[in-house]
């Protein structure tokens, strides 16, 4: 679905459209063809450095993308952005194949303003009942099953601020572009490298399909491991964790307890020892004057945060605060 061109005027649908479910089932299956086929074409045989190197760099590029772009920076405004800096990570976070990017920092506003409550797109918790089948069902549906959940209610109005941004409102249209372009461009490299077909394909699956693969499930672990396993350091009425696995491999995200707690922190992992490389990397596009305003959390508000863990026995419930610069609530 583009938010652009499906406002729906704020009611949800009973259902997806069919050509909706039918593009959402392509960009989530057709990278899981492309690990079967690079499991078939390459047994026996092995993988060489040139697909281990563009599966790497591709995955942390657009990674990167993802999680200084989208997230930090167009959903949360944790940091000011040259406008350059801006159409790259548009243009490149496009290119993880997780929905053009005013709809994804739309269904990203909405789980902060709800998480794990009703309204949340993506909780693991709310709706399963319990017992070890309520988890699992919860965690699918957090994982993966909400992707073809009718869409929330109204998410223009969550975004009013990035539809009106012409660079992002042009960069969100043509967002099936820049997928094929992400799955083409490596398969371009490999080709120019190895001087043959073969060297192209490997390039397509491995740059292109398996790290669209690996990088769904990493991002999506976030919505459904990260609610579930780890630990709650700070008070942030949902059920958000930190867990390390995700923090290293996700480049800071995992440390998500510390995002609920302080959503609009341009730094995830608040300690000294929860690496965080979108900091760094945002600490680094400082120094070179291409971001700037770089948000933080005062230390008084951190310690005034720490361990004050709601009582299991008393429901969470969601505290909605507002910013001057968003006109959307997130908390």
């Amino acid at each position: 679905m583009n938010i652009l061109s499906s406002p729906r005027n704020g009611l949800p649908s009973p259902t997806r459209p069919l050509a909706e479910n039918l593009a959402m089932a392509f960009g989530v299956c057709f990278p899981m063809v492309g690990l079967a086929a690079a499991i078939i074409c390459f047994w026996g045989r092995g993988v060489g450095w040139l697909e281990i190197n563009l599966l790497f760099f591709g995955y942390c590029v657009t990674a990167l993308s993802i999680t200084t772009g989208f997230h930090r920076g167009f959903t949360h405004r944790a940091y000011d952005m040259h406008p350059s800096v801006k159409l790259f990570f548009a243009v490149v976070g496009s290119m993880a194949v997780q929905g053009p990017v005013i709809e994804w920092c739309a269904i990203h506003r909405r789980h902060h303003q709800c998480s794990d409550h009703d309204g949340d797109p993506h909780s693991p918790h709310h709706g399963f009942g319990r017992g070890p089948l309520a988890v699992l069902k919860g965690m699918f549906h957090a994982h993966v099953g909400w992707l073809f959940d009718p869409e929330p209610a109204d998410l223009n109005r969550s975004v009013q601020d990035l539809l009106a941004d012409p660079m992002l409102v042009f960069v969100d249209r043509f967002f099936w572009l820049w997928t094929l372009l992400g799955w083409l461009l490596p398969a371009a490299l490999a080709f120019a490298i190895t001087r043959t077909w073969q060297g192209a394909l490997s390039g397509f699956i491995w740059g292109g399909l398996v790290r669209t693969f690996v990088l769904h499930h990493t991002t999506w672990s976030i919505n459904s491991v990260c609610h579930v396993w780890g630990t709650r350091p700070y008070s942030s009425n949902d059920h958000s964790r930190n867990n390390p696995v995700f923090g290293l491999i996700c480049f800071g995200e995992g440390w998500h307890n510390n995002h609920h707690a302080f959503p609009t922190s341009a730094r995830h992992g608040l300690a000294w020892y929860q690496l965080d490389g979108t900091y760094l990397l945002l600490r680094t596009l400082e120094k070179l004057r291409l971001v700037r305003n770089l948000r933080l959390p005062a230390p008084s508000a951190i310690d005034a945060k720490l361990r004050q863990i709601p009582s299991p026995a008393k429901p969470l419930q969601p505290t909605i605060t507002t910013r001057a610069r968003e006109p959307v609530a997130i908390s």
